[in-house]
This record gives C-alpha cells, structure tokens and sequence, in this order.
C-alpha cells in the first residue's frame, strides 16, 4: 500500500468513525474466509458494514472525531462493524460471536459515549429500529381498531336482538 492509498483510507475511515451511529470492534483471528463472508453477508443484509483495519492507519482516522475514545482497543487483528442504525451492528456481531468463538468482541461507541463488551451485549439484546417503527405503528393502529370494534358492537348486538324478535314472532 502506498503513501496515496494510506491517505485515501484514512480519509475514508475518518467519515465513517464521523457520520455512522455506532462502531463495534472485534478480534477476528482464526476466522477462515467463508467465516468472514458470512459475517459480512449477514452485515449488509442489515445495513451494517463489516472491515478489517489496519490498527495504525485507524487510530490516525480516529484523531479528532467523536469515536476517539476507542483507539485503545485497536491492538492484534482488529476489525470494525458499523452502522446508522444503533443496534444492527451490535446485533449481528453479538449473534455471530456466540455461534463462533473466533470473533471476540472487544468494545464500540455509540454516538461520543464508549461501550465496553458487556456494553455492546445489552445494545444488541435492545430491538432494532425497524422492529420499534413497527411496534409504534402497531400501538397507534391499536387504539383505532378497538374503537372501531366498540362502535360495531351496539350496532351488531341492535341486529342479533331484532333478528330475535323476528324468530319469536314468526313461531
């Protein structure tokens, strides 16, 4: 790698430790590449990115940005999971750490706040933001179908009471 495609990389990394919502660093050593394709499958299927860094090239991105706080984890074969959405990379390095034990993650940040394991752990346990827009849809959808329900049910209970009265006078 030359000294132009350092430079490229660290201004490249520098955006992202600047606009993405969380980063989750991990150990990777000992996953083969189908491993490693695996987890970057299962990554960007929920918009989540997955990149092996170059420890020294990514503690120069992180001067001066919000994420500088985590330039200590950046020792050994180190990788990064990111995304906008705050919960998605947690999940899915979380997920992917119990089923294989050579991904060992080590730390992240979230916004300027630092997050340790266990801190990335509980952020992957917390439901993603698609499945919270759907529970809010769901809980302001709620309240309307039940008082289209209550407003039916009068009118349902008039019908089976003249229905009623129309059996007994007919017998």
């Amino acid at each position: 790698m030359d000294r132009a495609q350092k430079a490229e990389l660290v201004t490249e990394l520098k955006g992202v430790f600047e606009q993405t919502g969380l980063v989750v660093v991990s150990h990777y050593s000992g996953l083969t590449v189908a491993e490693m394709t695996a987890l970057r499958v299962q990554m960007r299927d929920v918009g989540a990115h997955f990149r092996v860094t170059k420890n020294r090239l990514t503690k120069l991105a992180l001067e001066g940005t919000k994420c500088e706080s985590i330039a200590h984890l950046f020792t050994g074969p180190t990788a990064i999971a990111y995304s906008d959405d705050p919960v998605a990379a947690a999940k899915v390095s979380v997920e992917f750490a119990k089923k294989n034990e050579k991904l060992i993650v080590l730390g992240g940040v979230m916004g300027e706040t630092e997050l340790n394991a266990d801190g990335v752990k509980a952020l992957a346990s917390l439901p993603s933001l698609d499945e919270l827009r759907g529970k809010l849809v769901g809980m302001i959808q709620t309240p309307a179908t039940r008082v289209a329900g209550v407003l039916q049910a009068p009118a349902g209970q008039l019908a089976r009471v003249f229905a009623a009265y129309g059996k007994s006078e007919a017998a």
